[in-house]
């Protein structure tokens, strides 16, 4: 799945379109991975961070922020000219444990969490003003049926959490672009729950510049359509639309009620992993033409689509070769283990450049 280097690069076939960016990982953020920073440098105008800005990382303990890696991140976006994204500000996962608890690991009251938010949000979005265009705010709100997530900022605050997270935001920084970010977003019961949730908030005057479909993508699921219908329905709220993460794996999926969940975890199989030595030319051929399609898909709705994210740089270090299932290897980017274009890159250039 190599190819040589395309003479074209992504960011000039999709230039006037929307903008295609990767996600960074620490090590190429600290400069110790030079040949994928190379292909950021040459392919994509855009970045985001895979983890540096989680809250986990980025505010350790109440009393410590931890701006290392994050400084190093933006930097790297304000040095090459690269937009940048931040992410996440306010998601369930990856939080530190001394969010919702007091010194006795009791559950912090409503006022508390709300003031801890505020103080979390504000500070980093003040830090970064005027150097971050936009922050996925609130990240995984809702689940696959539509209802609020029961997350403990829900068990807390209430759905209102949702909406002091965009104000807060708004208020650190009132130019930048504010983001919900969530995956499975093809499911109609969830597209229909944050049309509800997204609606509801812009009744209560907060503006909501994107919504990010995350696309964590098999050869077979979501349906296209599907997805599609999801599109369109989120663009019809006057948002616009990010693809946010987005990968295709070519593995077997255990359970396709996953979606991105990073908690599920299933046992190694080796049925599970049947391309460690090669993968055969039809699964090859899918998954190009799973590609394409998805990318033509992004070029019909290119007044609503703003950014394409892929979710890493390299197969090398996609987290889809340790998850849902630890140790596989997935192929599930544009570029291979030895930092080469795959051929998809000359043929979604190929493709864009016809339209």
């Amino acid at each position: 799945m190599n190819a040589q280097e395309t003479s074209l690069n992504l960011k000039e076939a999709f230039k006037g379109k929307f903008l295609i960016g990767a996600a960074m990982n620490a090590y190429q953020i600290m400069g110790k991975d030079t040949a994928a920073t190379n292909i950021i440098k040459k392919q994509f105008n855009a970045i985001v961070a895979e983890n540096c800005m989680k809250s986990e990382r980025i505010h350790p303990r109440e009393d410590k922020f931890d701006f290392s890696l994050a400084d190093k991140f933006v930097q790297f976006g304000t040095d090459n000219n690269l937009v940048v994204t931040g992410h996440t500000l306010i998601w369930h996962s990856q939080a530190p444990d001394w969010f919702f608890v007091d010194d006795a690991g009791k559950m912090v009251s409503k006022e508390t969490l709300i003031a801890r938010m505020k103080n979390h949000i504000q500070t980093i979005v003040t830090r970064y003003k005027g150097k971050i265009k936009g922050w996925d705010v609130v990240n995984e709100a809702i689940n696959d049926d539509g209802t609020y997530r029961n997350s403990k900022f829900y068990q807390i605050i209430g759905e209102d959490y949702i909406k002091l997270a965009f104000q807060f935001a708004r208020e650190a920084d009132p130019d930048a672009e504010l983001y919900y970010n969530d995956y499975s977003m093809s499911i109609p019961a969830k597209r229909n729950g944050v049309v509800a949730m997204v609606k509801k908030l812009q009744k209560q005057g907060i503006t909501i510049d994107a919504i990010g479909m995350q696309s964590h993508l098999g050869l077979d699921n979501p349906d296209i359509k599907d997805f599609e219908a999801s599109l369109e329905a989120f663009s019809s709220l006057g948002c616009k639309v990010m693809i946010t993460e987005m990968d295709i794996s070519i593995l077997p999926f255990p359970d396709k009620n996953a979606g991105a969940e990073v908690t599920k975890s299933f046992e190694y199989k080796q049925q599970m992993d049947p391309y460690r030595e090669s993968v055969p030319d039809s699964v090859t051929t899918a998954f190009e033409q799973r590609y394409l399609s998805f990318f033509k898909l992004f070029e019909k709705h290119e007044k609503a689509v703003t950014r394409v994210t892929l979710w890493g740089v390299t197969d090398a270090n996609s987290w889809k070769n340790n998850w849902p299932v630890p140790g596989r290897k997935d192929y599930p980017l544009l570029f291979s283990r030895n930092y080469a274009p795959k051929p998809i890159v000359d043929k979604i250039i190929k493709q864009t450049l016809s339209e």
